[in-house]
This record gives structure tokens, sequence and C-alpha cells, in this order.
């Protein structure tokens, strides 16, 4: 199978670690100065993605990320070098100026998901994270440059590594979502 790098943490193997994720500190790649985050207490909903909006390592089509609650995420060291990569967007990804990283993204607009920051689980100094469970945007890696007649391998490798390939979020997520903008609209009570 001649399929691009998918990500350098589920390349050969998935990434199989401490499902009893207690958090840890996320380091930037910068050799100087880096930015350190601490994540307090565990991450959830730890998947591959395709969005061209994530962090991804250099050569990976997708990135790994993850939840952790907002107030359980704090800057401990060189914050002076984040900022916010597109204000625009729901997820406020800080990214570090030097060396392009993105630490973490709070979402604090009225969503499902605010409250939560969105965090890259390969950047903890340790390797006490979950395994990724699944893969989404999938085919938005597309929009991120990967050709189209690459797509049908690489959703069968994510299948190979026990990652269910969605277009979106995971089914889960999606009824979440959903659950929230029917509550939100007063459809359900």
């Amino acid at each position: 199978m001649n399929v691009r790098l998918l990500h350098p943490s589920i390349e050969n193997d998935v990434h199989k670690h401490d499902s009893d994720n207690h958090g840890g500190i996320l380091v930037c790649k910068c050799p100087d100065r880096p930015v350190k985050v601490k994540v307090s207490g565990g991450i959830a909903h730890n998947h591959a993605c395709g969005c061209t909006k994530c962090w991804k390592p250099a050569g990976a089509a997708f990135s790994i990320v993850a939840v952790a609650p907002t107030e359980n995420v704090s800057v401990i060291e060189n914050g002076d070098k984040l900022a916010v990569v597109d204000e625009t967007t729901l997820i406020q990804r800080y990214a570090c100026k030097a060396c392009g990283t993105h630490m973490h993204g709070p979402v604090e607009r009225e969503h499902a998901f605010q409250g939560l920051s969105f965090i890259h689980p390969e950047l903890f100094e340790n390797d006490s994270w979950p395994q990724p469970t699944f893969a989404a945007f999938v085919s938005s890696a597309i929009e991120g440059g990967v050709d189209p007649s690459e797509m049908s391998e690489i959703r069968a490798r994510f299948k190979d590594l026990g990652l269910e390939p969605y277009d979106c979020l995971s089914p889960a997520l999606m009824d979440y979502v959903a659950t929230w903008t029917a509550k939100k609209r007063g459809a359900l009570g």
C-alpha cells in the first residue's frame, strides 16, 4: 500500500498507552524557550483529523487531536510566544509564533463544545495519553493537498488500524452536537 504519511504517532501502530490519562505538560517544538501548557485531568475523544485548521507534524496528512475542559488547560511557560491563528474560527487555536505548533484551542463562543479546549496529545512530555479511537473529517484532507485518488487507500489504512474513518465527527459526537442544537431551539426538553 502506497499511502502518504497519516501521522507519525499512528503510522506503524496506533499509539497505545494510558487510557486513564490524567493530563500532563504539552511542549511546543522550539529548542529554545518552548511554550508549555499544563493539562490537569484527562483528555477525551482522541482522534485523527483531516481538517485544514488543525496543526499537523511535517509531512503528515492528519493531526491527532483531543479535548479537555478549558478550566483544566493553562499556559505555564513562555505564553508570550502564543498568538491566535485565526480569530474568526470557532476554535481559537493558540500557536507558538516561533515554531508554529498549535498548543491549545479553546471554544469560547456559544456552541456544543463551549468550555472545551482542543489539544494535540502527541505534544505531551510523556507517552501517557490514550490512543486515537476514530478518524474525523477524512475527506477534508483533500483540501489540504491529498490527491482524491488516495482516499480509498487512506480509509482502508485507518480501518486496518482500528480507526473508523468519518467525513464528519464520530456518530456519538454528531449526536451530542445535534442534541445541544435541538435543546437550544426548544425541540427537546
